[in-house]
């Protein structure tokens, strides 16, 4: 985590929680090296976060789509 805190305006604690979090959610992997701990990105985390993302997109272009159609139409 120090290199990772080191180039961040954030505390270590904080940089700590957020890991943690990233973690839990699967995105990131975490390996003891010795003292130190070794993060990596989980990339299945990674593309079920895509997935999401994507459908949430899909959802605003959706909306957005709606709403011109709604204006096209005069209302």
């Amino acid at each position: 985590m120090g290199r990772i805190a080191d180039t961040l305006p954030v505390s270590r604690p904080a940089v700590s929680q957020h890991l943690r979090v990233l973690k839990q959610a699967g995105l990131v992997r975490e390996r003891a090296e010795g003292t130190r701990r070794v993060y990596r990105a989980e990339p299945r985390g990674l593309v079920e976060l895509k997935r999401y993302l994507d459908t949430l997109w899909d959802d605003v272009m959706e909306a957005f789509r709606a709403e011109a159609e709604k204006e096209g139409e005069g209302g």
